[in-house]
């Protein structure tokens, strides 16, 4: 809201207000409802009776009317869509006011330049995260200090952040130090607030940015810089946030991404830069050497299991990050994780420079700047030929699995049958098989009820037996209003596909053990869209999964183990029981393999299959 380029447009012909008597009164009362945690003598404080609290209306950048109540010339609370929030000046001084999160003082950078917070670079405390609701108010401080750095709203509850496995986004920012709407105050800094919480998290967090940069120092010059830093200095504190940086934005996810950034979901610290589309800067703890070895194992395995059952010549030359997610993580064995961070490599580029200098099964080359791709493979290399691939059911599902809960029922899909409901046109049809206007009946049944009547009446064409000839009832029923005085027969054929025509279309599901559902209209089918968003970053949309029985957040969990990609549920506009299931990057393919593999969805319910993203036209 406020962390991009702010509009301050004073509102026409109408200057500031002072909050007195019954107005004050009620923004005290509401203040208490929002922030019960308040006490009386901190709403005294907050606001006083004998002081000017000015009411300043303003526009944010995308349009949004805005209330601030400043004090003292320090904006303390603001107000959009009928909802209470305070700045950080007022969290400064009350900093148990809200539900806060922790995370790494590098996020900030981010945060302050319009992204929200993702759940990877949520620092959780021995205590765990804190209890909220979706749409609840909350909000984010640095490890080490409990003054608080940013407030927004929760998009996920507590619950639902546990169950994705801290993945996603997690907190939509509207107001951080630094931004705008602080700058509209005394600009001043947060107080050190000592955090018993998170106390011992920081001395482990610098020991680890002290090993990566000797790492990072013996690595020359093929490892990139951090983008949080500049070369060879630590990551930036909280007073070296410049407001420059708030031009970043959000970015998309570009193919040149880091691949030693994707790994699997578990881990210990996430260092988040708050971007989902460029990857996050992990910290991991120290690993014993058995571990280690285990892990190279593993990596190894996975690798040429990869190789050897997943890659296709006609797919080379093959981004090594898409190497890696798509391929790699599906070859992990159930109950296992691959973590490279854990392996004695700790990157890609090394483990896959290691397979071509000394094992020669790849070639891999950086064919654009900052973008290497695995463009050869031997695939009579002795190693490679020699391998066994593990008998491991779960291999190929592994990761989807891990989206149902123990205990959770397997999916099965519902049996879907079209059927016909008599329309008022055709009532005198179907009145002597004693079927009245609404009735249901499935296509055989209304073939058998036609033929009945046609015998009954004997209307079959003594010369054509294919014929039948239109009576009254049927002329007014089956015949359009042109075709009265022309048509005197019809063939059967016709005559049934004319009758299916004029009557309602209904459709039936029946879930294994439960009672059929009949509903009016066509089946509306699975609809698979990809969007652009920026210059470019994609993202694909899955609608209408509830109609087949299917739990968005299931399908948004397995998407994002299979995919390795951030995902988000989203409201479907108009719809007020629907939600839509959003995952970064042109996902289409895998989609449709999870739908028509894993769900046993007939393809003829899924509407976008081919869909390809559209590219923005060029400005002329």
């Amino acid at each position: 809201m406020f962390c991009l380029e702010v509009n301050w447009l004073w509102k026409p012909k109408q200057p500031n207000t002072v909050l007195m008597g019954i107005k004050l009164r009620k923004l005290k009362a509401d203040i208490s409802t929002a922030f019960p945690s308040l006490s009386v003598e901190d709403l005294s404080e907050l606001v006083p009776n004998k002081e000017e609290l000015n009411v300043v209306k303003i526009y944010a950048h995308k349009g949004d009317a805005v209330t601030l109540y400043v004090l003292h010339k320090n904006p303390v609370l603001f107000e959009l869509e009928k909802c209470l929030y305070p700045t950080v000046y007022t969290l400064w001084r009350y900093p148990h006011v809200l539900p806060t999160f922790t995370t790494w003082p590098p996020v900030l950078q981010k945060l302050a330049g319009g992204a929200d917070l993702m759940l990877p670079g949520v620092v959780v405390p021995l205590s765990g995260i804190p209890e909220v609701k979706k749409g609840d108010c909350c909000a984010v401080k640095v490890v080490s200090n409990r003054a608080p750095m940013a407030v927004g709203t929760a998009t996920m509850s507590s619950a639902e952040m546990r169950s994705l496995g801290m993945k996603g986004r997690g907190v939509s920012v509207l107001h951080t130090y630094m931004d705008s709407l602080w700058a509209f105050g005394d600009k001043s800094g947060p107080p050190s607030i000592p955090d018993v919480d998170t106390e011992g998290v920081e001395a482990t967090y610098e020991e680890e940015e002290e090993e990566e940069d000797d790492d990072e120092a013996t690595e020359g010059s093929e490892e990139e810089p951090c983008p949080n830093r500049v070369p060879d200095a630590p990551c930036p504190g909280i007073q070296e946030l410049s407001l420059a940086d708030r031009e970043e934005g959000e970015h998309g996810k570009e193919e040149g991404e880091d691949p030693e950034d994707l790994r699997s979901p578990q881990g210990s610290y996430y260092c988040s830069t708050g971007d989902p589309g460029r990857g996050d800067s992990r910290i991991s703890h120290k690993h014993s050497p058995v571990l280690t070895e285990q892990m190279d194992a593993l990596l190894l395995q996975c690798f040429l299991q990869a190789l050897k059952s997943k890659v296709k010549k006609s797919e080379l030359p093959l981004l090594t990050s898409s190497f890696l997610r798509i391929h790699m993580f599906s070859c992990c064995p159930s109950g296992k994780q691959l973590d490279i961070k854990k392996s004695s490599y700790k990157k890609l580029s090394k483990f896959l420079q290691c397979m071509q200098q000394q094992h020669s099964l790849v070639r891999v080359k950086e064919l654009s700047k900052g973008v290497e791709s695995i463009v050869e493979v031997d695939w009579k290399n002795p190693e490679l030929r020699s391998f066994r691939t593990p008998k491991d059911p779960g291999i190929e599902e592994a990761s989807v699995e891990v989206g149902r809960a123990e205990g959770e029922k397997p999916y099965h899909p519902p049996e879907i049958t079209t059927l016909y409901s008599v329309s008022s046109r055709l009532e005198p049809l179907f009145q002597d098989a004693k079927k009245r206007k609404g009735t249901v009946l499935q296509p055989a049944e209304v073939r058998a009820i036609i033929t009945d009547y046609v015998k009954r009446n004997e209307l079959v064409d003594e010369n054509n037996k294919n014929y039948v000839i239109i009576n009254p009832i049927l002329c007014d029923c089956l015949l359009e209003k042109s075709e009265y005085q022309e048509v005197e027969a019809l063939k059967w054929d016709d005559l049934f596909s004319r009758t299916l025509y004029k009557m309602q279309h209904c459709h039936q599901l029946v879930f294994p053990g439960q009672p059929p559902i009949v509903k009016k209209g066509h089946i509306e089918p699975i609809d698979i869209s990809v969007a652009s968003r920026g210059s470019n970053k994609k993202v694909t949309m899955i609608k209408n999964l509830e109609v087949y029985g299917l739990d968005p957040m299931a399908v948004s969990v397995a998407l994002q183990h299979r995919v390795q990609a951030s995902s988000a549920l989203n409201p479907v506009p108009g719809s007020k029981d629907r939600v839509l299931v959003q995952i970064q990057g042109n996902q289409v393919q895998q989609v449709c393999k999870l739908l028509l593999d894993k769900y046993q969805i007939p393809c003829k319910y899924i509407q976008g299959l081919d869909n390809k993203v559209q590219k923005p036209g060029r400005k002329k």
